[in-house]
This record gives C-alpha cells, structure tokens and sequence, in this order.
C-alpha cells in the first residue's frame, strides 16, 4: 500500500490534487481544510494516504497528518460512512475536532460535516464512543506533519509471538485509565494544569470509569472554561 507521497504540486482541483513523484503523477483527492494547507503550483509537498480499492476504482486518498489518516480509517469503520463522508467530516471538524465531538457526544457537530445527516451523525458518535479514547490518546505521536521526501511504502507488520500478559491489578487498571485520558486532553489542546485537575477530580468521582467515561466526563467540566 502507499502509505505516504512526497513530490511536487502539479495541480490543484476543488477536492484532488495532482502531486508528481519522479515523473509520475498520482492524484490525491484531499478535503477542505488540506487543500487550504497545500503550498503554490510547483512547490514541494507530501501527504500521508490511504489507497481505496474497489473493482472499478482505485482512489487515493490524502492527509496531512498520520493522525487525520487513522480517524479517516476509524470512521470508515462504522456502517454507512464512506470515503466521501469521513472526508467530509474530517474537512469541516479537523482530528481533534472530531475527537472532542465523538468524546461528547455531540451529534449536531458531527452533522455539520456537508452530507452527513442526523441519523448517520448519531450512528458515529454511538459506534465510535468506546473506540476514539484509544486513538486520542496516541495524538501526540502521530500529529507530526508529512515532510516532503520519497515516497514511502507501508510495510506489513511483523508478527511475533507474545506471552499473554498477566491481567493488571484495579489500581493499575485504573491508573493507565487516568493517563490515558490525560493524554487525550492534552493532545485536544487542553493545559496540562487544567486537564490534570479535571481527570484526577473525575476519577475520584468515578473510580469504576475506564478511559472513554473519564474523558467524556472531563470534556463536559472544560466545556464551559
């Protein structure tokens, strides 16, 4: 799969652009926000992408950040969210946008996105709320920018066999829980004081709360500061 292009802008349409790599053209269809990030006809660019293969069709489709990328891929994971959909989506709200909206629960945000309606607006915020926290806690490590370089192919993970690990204790859980939600605040653009302050005072509310409880709790404190 190509997992990253890196070249030059040949051209730029309402909802693609043309990105020559050595020689060879590759249109990447990207959405609002990242054509507004794509540098002048001619100058270096480089996007992470996701290749869309259908019988008919191979579509390649681009990011600025791997994270933008695996929100692409985890909206796409839910029924009756297409390519064109989770674009839309992520062109009108941004990663963190659609983090902050999925953790809440705030359909109205979701429904925003141009052609996704209430019902499929609800469905993502329902089908999503256990498995966003995860993703937003690896924020940080996947927000860096693609830098313009050569084109880079993903490579198949390796697979290993691991001992099964022994299952952590309450107050280990519940530690890992705190952090991680922390760090899904911290990575939402919160201040490390506030968030802190806000995660250790749901937590002590809620004991039993995993990551995604915690994080949605917090979000309705931080809402109104």
């Amino acid at each position: 799969m190509i997992g990253k292009l890196s070249g030059r802008l040949d051209w730029r349409g309402a909802d693609q652009v043309l990105i020559d790599v050595r020689g060879v053209g590759y249109i990447v269809h990207v959405n609002d926000r990242t054509l507004s990030q794509m540098p002048a006809i001619g100058e270096p660019v480089a996007l992470y992408t996701d290749l869309l293969v259908r019988e008919d069709l191979l579509q390649l489709f681009g990011f600025p950040t791997l994270l933008d990328k695996e929100w692409h891929k985890l909206l796409m994971t839910v029924q009756g969210v297409g390519a064109k959909a989770s674009m839309s989506i992520l062109g009108a709200l941004g990663a963190e946008g659609t983090a902050r909206a999925i953790a809440l629960g705030d359909a109205r945000a979701i429904q925003s996105a141009n052609g996704v309606g209430p019902k499929l607006a609800q469905r993502v915020i329902l089908e999503l709320k256990a498995k966003a926290p995860g993703l937003m806690a690896m924020g940080v490590s996947l927000s860096a920018t693609a830098d313009a370089d050569d084109v880079v192919i993903e490579p198949a993970p390796a697979l290993t066999p691991r001992r099964a690990a022994p299952a952590p204790s309450a107050q280990t859980a519940r530690a890992g829980h705190t952090a991680d939600a922390l760090s899904a605040l911290l990575n939402l653009g919160y201040g490390q004081g506030d968030a802190a302050s806000v995660v250790a005072t749901v937590s002590a509310e809620e004991p039993e709360a995993g990551t995604a409880a915690l994080i949605r709790a917090a979000l309705k404190l931080l809402a109104p500061r």
